[in-house]
């Protein structure tokens, strides 16, 4: 079988972008992002914990041999180590107990002898061990979404190329179209943009500035638990209930961004709060609500999510009160040949394609939009649908 070349951070990564993002990160948790060479204290630490980060496939948080804590963040694409981003150091409030003893380098005190440096640590931040843990997490989760989502732009153009070749290179081209389905539905785990990101810890990081830490990290446990949710529910169905909650996590988020710009409304029928669903089928036509309806209008915007019974079908209905689209916006936006590259255009096509595919062409999306007015789109699913019926949206997927 043909393999698939590898990537390298660079391509995959712009260095610019990532030191920025380590720009933000840094303004958000006061934790420092630095790249380790060989004058520094912890090399051989750092150096080993990126090692096992990549072992691990997950953050490595460690105590180094000046008892500092430090953590290590693998960047993993299809299984390929690409690097690692080191932070650090800092003193934990908690003892030293919180660390694994797997996880702790060997105690070196003659860095004690030298005033300077013991200066220095005493002048080290200092902070709660389960805010070492979400940072790590979070960090974690962005950066290898970043990647992911630049996955899926390689491969595009490689599959624009590969069209114009010879019948020879079928078995590849078919490989790499298989990637790009694959890298598309990781990047519905999130259902949100770089630039969403950014504009999420900017306000995060204003924020800090104005007011206690306290609203600062829940707003960072609030944005860790809208991106774990999408990841961890990415390959089995979920309660209507969970998945309004995290909807209404993002909409929050939304909220503090934009304030009185942004309100909502959800009315759940209560016999369906229960109700199984296929993952991330709604959160991609919300998300297009806010970014393309409400917040390009002038003045304030309302959005609305009903979930009813009608037959043996639930209706999942969100509408808003935006600037609208053109027919041919809306046509364009259920085409999967579009020239749209945004994020949400993709979730849209292959939600619908997902329903499609899982129960059959009556339970296509429709959309329904006028220009300065606003758009209803309706979501249908089968009322007894059931781990059996996901089957098939699974070997559609996979």
């Amino acid at each position: 079988m043909s393999q698939v070349r590898n990537f390298d951070i660079r391509e995959v990564i712009d260095l610019n972008l990532l030191q920025a993002i380590q720009e933000k990160f840094a303004a958000v948790t006061g934790l420092a992002f630095v790249t380790v060479d060989h004058k520094n204290l912890c090399y051989m630490s750092d150096a080993h914990a990126g090692l096992e980060a990549a072992r691990r496939g997950q953050p490595c948080v460690y105590r180094c041999p000046a008892g500092l804590i430090d953590f290590a963040v693998p960047i993993i694409v299809h299984g390929q180590y690409l690097g690692a981003v080191l932070s650090g150091q800092v003193r934990c409030q908690e003892n030293n107990d919180c660390i694994k003893e797997s996880e702790v380098f060997k105690f070196d005190a003659k860095w004690q002898m030298n005033q300077e440096w013991t200066e220095r640590y005493q002048k080290t931040l200092c902070m709660p061990y389960d805010k070492i843990i979400s940072s790590a997490n979070l960090v974690h989760l962005v950066i290898n979404q970043l990647a992911e989502k630049e996955i899926i732009n390689i491969i595009q153009e490689e599959l624009t190329k590969n069209t114009v070749t010879l019948m020879a290179e079928k078995k590849a081209r078919a490989e790499l179209a298989e990637k790009l389905k694959i890298a598309e539905l990781k990047s519905l785990k999130a259902q949100m943009s770089p630039h969403f990101l950014f504009n999420v810890l900017n306000s995060i990081g204003c924020s800090a500035l104005t007011e206690g830490a306290q609203r600062t990290q829940e707003m960072i446990y609030m944005l860790s638990q809208l991106l774990r949710y999408n990841i961890t529910n990415s390959d089995k169905s979920v309660t209507l209930c969970d998945d309004i909650q995290n909807i209404e996590r993002y909409l929050k988020i939304q909220q503090f961004r934009f304030g009185d710009k942004i309100s909502y409304s959800l009315n759940i029928q209560e016999d369906l709060k229960n109700q199984a669903l296929p993952p991330l089928i709604i959160q991609p036509f919300i998300e297009n609500a806010i970014q393309h309806g409400i917040i390009p209008k002038e003045g304030n915007g309302h959005l609305s999510l009903q979930a009813y019974s009608e037959g043996d079908d639930i209706k999942i209905k969100i509408e808003d009160n935006g600037i609208g689209m053109s027919p041919q916006k809306v046509k364009n936006l259920l085409s999967r040949h579009t020239t749209e590259t945004e994020m949400v255009n993709i979730g849209i096509q292959n939600t619908r394609t997902r329903l499609i595919q899982s129960f059959g062409t009556q339970y296509d999306i429709c959309i329904k939009s006028l220009l300065n007015i606003g758009t209803s789109i309706i979501i249908k699913i089968p009322l007894d649908f059931n781990e059996r019926t996901y089957d098939d949206v699974q070997s559609f997927v996979n």
